[in-house]
């Protein structure tokens, strides 16, 4: 993405500043355009999409701690780096600026999964936070769309990990996969396809500390049963075909959510994010976001921050009528 711009001018509205994630270069705008802000999720002070994407970038350091175990001698002979990662989220609206509105700088180490929330309570506290977030798979899970519609109102768009259970062992006769099981959450019982009731349902706990629930069938009921090679492979023992469940609230959402996210009327909504790509693309050609001179994660955020200063450049483009660039 060469430049962001829309279609219009005639168009502006207070979605466009919104996602402005530096005040000082805007301030002139500011007034012109966006109302006092309102705590209504729904008023025009939010935007409608925000899409989020990550980045790697890399600043000089030594792995670890300051001091290495090596000797001192080789320590001055060091040239290392650590590898921080950058999220970026902006604004995409079809007939307004595409604005970066956060910058989140993390250790390379850190889940993406535990960044979310992060991002949400950043925007909610500058007034961005938006009704629908866009975002990829290594940010989501059934919990952070259950936490985004809680907490924050916002509507969390992406892709959950699939039911792979022994996938892809024969097309023709596809294997059984969670949705093929009805749970009966109530009676704390999940019963088959063929109709037989599970023999154990219990509460644990992953070593994450995540709450799940193990639901097990009777080795009895699966071994004569003609829907075992494509439902489980276990022959000896207690216990026949195994079901690991989330908690009640989330199991669901991750049920609706497999099934919607392979339609065509999802994967067209989805789409959008596939701008955020072209924001890192931008960012790195004209502010070098992959490498920074300077040392440590704290002044690596601040010269990620400043990278934000694409925003002049959108509103300039967008104002101009610039077109989006196309993909080559």
């Amino acid at each position: 993405m060469a430049s962001s711009a829309a279609p219009s001018r005639s168009k502006t509205n207070s979605n466009v500043i919104s996602g402005s994630s530096i005040d000082a270069p805007n301030r002139w705008w500011l007034p012109r355009t966006r109302p006092a802000p309102q705590d209504d999720i729904g008023s025009t002070t939010c935007t409608s999409n925000v899409a989020s994407g990550t980045s790697s970038v890399c600043t000089p350091g030594r792995p670890g701690s300051e001091i290495s175990s090596q000797t001192r001698h080789d320590l001055e002979l060091e040239v290392a780096f650590c590898v921080v990662d950058v999220h970026l989220s902006e604004t995409c609206e079809p007939d307004a600026p595409h604005l970066i509105t956060n910058v989140e700088t993390t250790n390379a180490t850190v889940n993406d999964t535990e960044v979310t929330a992060t991002i949400h309570h950043h925007l909610a506290e500058r007034v961005l936070k938006p009704r629908e977030h866009v975002i990829d798979a290594g940010h989501v899970t059934a919990a952070h769309i259950l936490a985004a519609r809680e907490d924050h109102g916002i509507n969390l768009v992406g892709p959950v990990g699939t039911d792979t259970h022994h996938s892809g062992r024969d097309a023709q006769a596809p294997d059984l996969t969670q949705a093929a099981f009805t749970t009966n959450w109530q009676a704390r019982k999940v019963i088959c396809p063929q109709g037989a009731t599970s023999a154990s349902w219990s509460q644990q706990r992953k070593a994450s500390g995540t709450p799940i629930v193990r639901v097990h069938f009777a080795l009895a009921d699966c071994i004569a049963c003609p829907l075992k090679p494509r439902c489980t492979k276990a022959a000896n023992g207690k216990w026949g075909r195994s079901l690991t469940l989330l908690p009640r609230e989330q199991q669901q959402i991750l049920e609706e959510r497999r099934a919607e996210q392979q339609t065509d009327l999802w994967k067209k909504r989805y789409d959008v994010r596939a701008g955020v790509e072209g924001t890192i693309s931008q960012a790195v050609r004209r502010t070098h976001l992959r490498r920074t001179p300077y040392r440590g994660q704290s002044k690596t955020h601040l010269a990620n921050i400043l990278s934000a200063a694409l925003n002049i450049t959108r509103v300039d483009a967008w104002l101009n009528d610039t077109p989006l660039a196309s993909p080559t």
